[in-house]
């Protein structure tokens, strides 16, 4: 039996509509680093699905307002059937000195985390890089996540922290580096701490731009014979592919959010999802419809060729004869009198 069937939960009366200046999410969890967000809250509370339910519907109605992300603190107002909102705070335990140092001795060491990180998104492998500290970006233990709230609901979390929980996962869809900061570094920091690990200079990087995070120093070129030209240099790594449905289509549109260019009165994920949702389905459809090698099962099963097949003689094809048609004779005539 779960908490919420063990204890009656605290039941509000009519809830004031939402503020105009709340945030609306659509989706939470669209990336792999935001449903790792989300799975922490979930693993923060087994027994309150339903608090963690009405918790997603508050935050889609825009019920959370005027969120704060600062170093290990998350603040936020949430309205609800009372006048005045409810105060929310989620507070992440920062990550020691000499896990952040490993963690960076760890990322410099691999160009495709800086690459990854510049391009917007969180390395796959990013546990690997605090792995050897015992530690990770994500909270995992109880102390990593610590909420409060002051409705009067006992349960922890309830639904104002759950709603306030979405809205950050949202908001980690698109900046990942949110994540470093609750976990005590900054981009900058992040960043700059990255390019001194590979020997690079702060000021001369930050002049010249990220970009010199990921050039290459030299490239020497051998000599190729023709022949040889398309033959691989070394063996090809072996590639896995997935053709899993996404849980959530136009996740890159969703993280890039709405340009500064954009007019229109609908939002670019509105207007382009469907059409990302179709191309998409018709990819992996495309995908799984490639034939695949018979089996020696099926083929020893398979009806055997006649010995001597005789092939269908042909038959030639019809010939039209062209007629001249008759020469006209001119009509006589006939003169009366």
């Amino acid at each position: 039996m779960s908490p919420e069937d063990r204890r009656p939960f605290f039941r509000s009366g009519p809830k004031r509509p939402p503020p105009e200046h709340g945030i609306k999410i659509k989706s939470a969890g669209l990336t792999w680093w935001g449903q790792r967000w989300i799975e922490a809250l979930e693993r923060m509370a087994p027994g309150y699905g339903l608090r963690l339910a009405r918790g997603k519907t508050y935050a889609r109605a825009g019920r959370t307002h005027d969120l704060s992300v600062h170093a290990g603190l998350v603040t936020a107002k949430v309205t609800g059937s009372r006048p005045q909102p409810y105060d929310v705070e989620l507070q992440v335990s920062q990550l020691k000195e000499a896990v952040w140092k490993a963690a960076i001795e760890n990322m410099a060491a691999k160009a495709q985390f800086t690459a990854e990180l510049l391009a917007g998104e969180m390395p796959r492998a990013i546990d690997e890089a605090f792995a050897s500290a015992k530690a990770s970006v994500f909270p995992v233990r109880t102390t990593d996540l610590v909420t409060k709230c002051s409705c009067p609901d006992w349960a922890n979390p309830c639904k104002h922290v759950a709603a306030t929980h979405y809205v950050l996962g949202e908001a980690l869809d698109r900046d990942p580096f949110l994540l470093f900061e609750l976990r005590g570094r900054t981009k900058d920091q992040v960043l700059a701490a990255l390019r001194a690990a590979r020997g690079g200079s702060d000021t001369a990087a930050d002049s010249r731009g990220l970009e010199a995070d990921t050039r290459m120093n030299a490239v020497r070129l051998e000599r190729v014979d023709a022949e040889d030209y398309d033959a691989p240099r070394a063996p090809l790594p072996a590639l896995q592919l997935e053709f899993e449905a996404p849980k959530a289509h136009a996740a890159v549109l969703q993280q890039l959010g709405k340009p500064a260019a954009w007019s229109g009165s609908d939002s670019p994920l509105d207007v382009l999802a469907p059409f990302v949702k179709a191309a998409a389905d018709r990819a992996r459809a495309m995908a799984l419809a490639e034939s695949e090698p018979e089996s020696e099962t099926e083929s020893a099963h398979a009806a055997p060729e006649p010995a001597h097949a005789v092939p269908e003689p042909t038959q030639p094809k019809p010939t039209r004869k062209r007629t001249q048609p008759a020469a006209r004779t001119p009509a006589k005539r006939t003169r009366k009198r």
